[in-house]
This record gives structure tokens, C-alpha cells and sequence, in this order.
């Protein structure tokens, strides 16, 4: 069984949640080709499917557990027999397989999802879990809506999972709800109050509906979660999931605040596996994304330039080159200053004066102001 309560384990689920986006949908073939670079990455989990839903989703499992080796397939189900079955016959060529199965957590799913009682809920949890259990060893259930479940009756639920086998408890905010100190405190209580936790792998699944599905991963991590559960990019579900390459860098940036807590990914193939999603995914990645923005290492504030040029840690946190990229990006504008107009022109190979430097300063001015970006071809024509 997976536990090492000293590694965090990275579940990626971006051919499963990630692929249910809109005009995102991937072949066979593509999502073979991510699952070889997310292995090579250092994921933990791959999720590669709901093979239930459709016959093309069920050969994608089948195809991605003979083409990876290393790394953990899991099926996303519900909570019925049929679901299972069918999950079970998709990862028979897995050679570390697990069923990922569960039901809403949250009166408002038992009462208008499933029409239900808690007791009843219950009572399926359980015996999915166990089904699955007679397939495979590795069994994670999720508690749908855990962010907005009662915490004794989730707690009550957990507990009843693991002792039917499950070896992970995925605790979801499947709406983006919850504040971090509330999930946070979530995760906590879970640790405390029940007492066959230690058991199992608390994971932590967050939506980004109000943009704090990362800090509400990390507040889960500070509080005894040891799976995250995550996309490449954040894409996901209405407004996304949690970003991988944002947690990894969370927890490289503040390692002092995670004494001893290992992943296995590495961060320098984070600039190639964003670009690759996003183009076979056909979904762009906002400039001003974090870690993987094609702006997120581009300075072009005059201040922020110079400062940067003098020192990088002035407004640099991550090296670009711990990401992938080769270095940071020195943008020309009408913000730009002398120090950042001078780095460009020694990099071209022109050397100037204070004087003549100041004279060509006001040239490039107004150029600036006539074009949003200056670039080689355009500080040529300037030393014309």
C-alpha cells in the first residue's frame, strides 16, 4: 500500500477531470503521449479515465496501463457494481491498478443528487468500496461535496470506507467553496476524529471556482494530506482544478515550511508538458498564469527592470531555468528604463556612452510609444 507520510503524492487527473473541459477532448494516442511525459515528470497517479462513460474512454484506460510502467492507473466510477465491473475489466493490463469510486458527502447532494438518507449513502459507500476491494488492492474513495458535508457525518463516512479497505480518502471541494482555513480545518478534524485515519492517504481535490483551489490544496497539505490531486495548467471543470506546477513550486519555494516533504516531479518539464497540453488540448494558457504564463518571467515595468537587472532575486522568487525556460524576459515598452534599454543594446552588441545612451533613451521613447513591443529588428533601425 501507498504511505509514506514523509512524500507527497501528486495524483494527476488531467486526462480525466482536465479532459471534460469543452473542445478539449484528446484520442488514445494523445493521452498516451501526456501519460509518457507526466511519468516522466514524476506523477504519483495518473487518472486516465471514466471507462464506463464511453467505449472510447474505457480503451484509453486499457491502452495507457500497457503504456506505462511506472506510475499508478486509476479509473475514475461511481458507486454501483456495473461502474466497477467495467473500471476493473479497463485495468487489466495495469501493472499498479486502482479503482477510484465514491458518492455525495453533502445533504444537498443526498438529498436532491440521490434522493437519499444518510444511512443509505452510507451503506453504498461502504459496499462499493468493498466491491472494488475484491478487484484490486488499491481502492480511493471520494466523498463528492466534502466541502460543504456536515464534518461528523463526513467523518463517520471516512471511517466506514477504510475499514471496507479503502487505501485513500479523497476529500473533494468539488464546488470551489471553501475558504483555505476552512478546508484546512477540515482536514484537521479528519486527522483527529477518525480513528483509523492513519490507515489511509488523505487527498485533497480542489476546484477553482473562486480562484483558491491551489491555497486550498496547500492549506489541506499543512494539515495531514498527502495526496494532492491536480491538472497540468490548472484546466479542469468550469473553472479548473488545482494546478500541478503551481503546488510543485509552492512547496520548492517554502520548502522550510514543509520540513521533509518529498515529491518525485521535475520542475524543469514544466514549460514542455504546459505547451503540450495546450496545444493538443486547444486551450490557451492565460499570460499571467503562474509558473507556466508566457508573462510569468517577463518584466517590463522600468522599476522592476532595473531592479531585476542589478539583482535577480529583486523580483524573481523561482529561477525561469527551474521550470524549463532558458531565462527570464527583459520586455521593451514605454515603461521600460535606460538599464533595461542598455542590457538589450550591449546584448546586440552596440556599447554606449551615458550621453549617447541618453540621447537614444528619448529616441525610444517615442518609437515606444508608437509600438506596444520593440524589439531587435526595431532597436537596430534606432542606432541607424
Amino acid at each position: 500500500m501507498l504511505h509514506d507520510p514523509n512524500h507527497l503524492y501528486i495524483f494527476d487527473t488531467t486526462l480525466r477531470d482536465g479532459e471534460q473541459v469543452p473542445g478539449c477532448q484528446l484520442t488514445t494516442s494523445e493521452k498516451i503521449d501526456i501519460a509518457k511525459d507526466l511519468e516522466l515528470l514524476g506523477v504519483d497517479i495518473i487518472e486516465a479515465g471514466f471507462p464506463v462513460s464511453s467505449p472510447g474512454d474505457f480503451q484509453s484506460v486499457v491502452e495507457l496501463s500497457k503504456a506505462v510502467d511506472n506510475v499508478i492507473i486509476c479509473a475514475l466510477t461511481r458507486a454501483n457494481k456495473n461502474d466497477i465491473d467495467v473500471a476493473a475489466d479497463a485495468l487489466k493490463y495495469a501493472k499498479r491498478p486502482r479503482i477510484h469510486t465514491g458518492i455525495g458527502s453533502s445533504d444537498m447532494h443526498i438529498q436532491y443528487k440521490f434522493n437519499s438518507t444518510r444511512e443509505e449513502i452510507l451503506e453504498r459507500a461502504v459496499a462499493a468500496v468493498k466491491h472494488a476491494k475484491s478487484y484490486v488492492e488499491d481502492v480511493e474513495f471520494y466523498a463528492e461535496d466534502a466541502g460543504r458535508a456536515d464534518l461528523a457525518y463526513l467523518a463517520k463516512m471516512v471511517e466506514a470506507v477504510i475499514a471496507a479497505g479503502a487505501t485513500v480518502v479523497n476529500i473533494p471541494d468539488t464546488n470551489g467553496y471553501c475558504l483555505p482555513d476552512q478546508y484546512g480545518a477540515k482536514i484537521k478534524y479528519l486527522k483527529e476524529n477518525v480513528k483509523n485515519i492513519d490507515e489511509a492517504i488523505i487527498s485533497a481535490h480542489c476546484h477553482n471556482d473562486l480562484g483558491l483551489a491551489t491555497a486550498n490544496s496547500i492549506a489541506a497539505v499543512q494539515n495531514g494530506a498527502r495526496q494532492v490531486e491536480c491538472t497540468i495548467n490548472g484546466i479542469g471543470e468550469r473553472a479548473g482544478n488545482t494546478s500541478l506546477e503551481e503546488v510543485a513550486m509552492i512547496m520548492q519555494v517554502h520548502a522550510s515550511q514543509f520540513p521533509g516533504l518529498t515529491s518525485n516531479l521535475n520542475s524543469k518539464m514544466f514549460t514542455h508538458i504546459s505547451r503540450k497540453v495546450s496545444s493538443m488540448m486547444r486551450m490557451p494558457v492565460q499570460p499571467n498564469k503562474a509558473i507556466v504564463g508566457k508573462n510569468a518571467f517577463a518584466h517590463s515595468s522600468g522599476i522592476h527592470q532595473d531592479g531585476f537587472l542589478k539583482h535577480r532575486e529583486n523580483y524573481e522568487i523561482i529561477r525561469p531555468e527551474d521550470v524549463g525556460l532558458v531565462e527570464a524576459d527583459i520586455i521593451l515598452t514605454a515603461r521600460s528604463g535606460r538599464h533595461a534599454l542598455k542590457h538589450h543594446l550591449e546584448r546586440l552588441g552596440y556599447q554606449l556612452d551615458k550621453d549617447n545612451l541618453a540621447v537614444i533613451y528619448e529616441k525610444f521613447l517615442i518609437m515606444a510609444d508608437a509600438k506596444k513591443d520593440i524589439n531587435d529588428e526595431d532597436l537596430h533601425t534606432l542606432l541607424k
